[in-house]
């Protein structure tokens, strides 16, 4: 049996042991902090500040003021990675994007390394579209259809099968087609976290939301966007739904779901003061994009989600 006094050495020699295994645990050179280390941006043209000044990277239109530029300077990271682009779609994390059979940039998460510590990844709106323009196909829809119908809601007319239904003598919709590409990016976007969880398993995530494009009272908008006040609340409707998929999808996929919607409330396309962008930009913005002050507000609430 142990000696007494070689026990008491024993139990001294463990606990020190321990001590300096969790110390270690807790260095920064096992995980970088997520405000300091590797920063890596992904995501669409809300995410590249397309059309703000300067932009580079040919169509991806990838600004040097979009909000992860700005989050990035904030932060002092050691190492900052921009791989957003115009256009791109949930499948754009795993596959090379083409426009018009171009390639334009390459898988997006060949940029996410298992030294990564942060990640903001604005996505999922392009996929409301099915051609390379993504949302920009939807937008030309809805801006057509005002025109021959400025009145109505052709736009939702068009993707949620409005027509005159004789039986119950009133103006009907069907299925939703926007609420059902919506539905099926879910899975899309959900696999896509889980692999960048794979490939920098010490990075924090943050999920970046749409902010406000259209005012909450569709009036607003009246004789000033070329979308009918009709379609105003039913697009409005849309983004909502996107944001709240959003939100569910990162709760569910250890991301955080950063809220750009509500800081940018009364700044729309259709504000007296715009943060976004309408159909005719007054500043440098792609249309119903943010322009720079849109970029910086979403910037700031990028900060505010990691407590800066």
């Amino acid at each position: 049996m142990l000696s007494r006094a070689l026990k008491r050495s024993s139990v001294l020699v463990s606990g020190a042991l321990l001590a300096a295994a969790l110390t270690a645990a807790g260095s920064p050179a096992q995980a970088a902090s997520p405000t300091t280390g590797k920063y890596v941006a992904l995501g669409d043209s809300y995410a590249a500040g397309a059309g703000v000044p300067h932009s580079s990277a040919g169509l991806c239109l990838r600004s040097d003021h979009n909000y992860g530029h700005l989050v990035a300077a904030a932060l002092g990271s050691n190492s900052y990675t921009d791989v957003t682009c115009a256009a791109a779609k949930v499948e754009a994390m795993t596959e090379p994007q083409y426009d018009a059979f171009i390639k334009v940039n390459d898988p997006q998460l060949n940029a996410v390394t298992p030294d990564t510590s942060l990640i903001t990844l604005g996505i999922g709106g392009n996929d409301l579209g099915t051609s390379d323009l993504g949302v920009g196909d939807v937008i030309a829809t809805c801006v057509a259809g005002a025109v021959v119908n400025p009145f109505g809601t052709p736009c939702k007319d068009h993707y949620a099968d409005g027509h005159w239904s004789w039986s119950q003598w009133a103006w009907v919709w069907g299925e939703d087609t926007l609420a059902d590409r919506i539905d099926a990016a879910e899975p899309q976007l959900a696999a896509a976290l889980q692999k960048i969880h794979a490939k920098a398993p010490n990075a924090k995530v943050l999920l970046v939301g749409y902010p406000s494009v259209l005012p909450e009272n569709e009036w607003d908008c009246a004789g000033r966007q070329p979308v009918t006040v009709g379609d105003v609340a039913y697009l409005r409707g849309v983004l909502n739904r996107l944001n709240t998929m959003l939100a569910t999808t990162a709760k569910a996929n250890n991301a955080t779901y950063v809220d750009t919607q509500t800081p940018t409330r009364g700044h729309d396309a259709c504000s007296d003061d715009r943060w976004i962008e309408g159909a005719l930009p007054g500043s440098p913005a792609v249309p119903f994009h943010p322009n720079a002050t849109g970029e910086q507000v979403m910037a700031t609430a990028v900060l505010h989600a990691l407590g800066r």
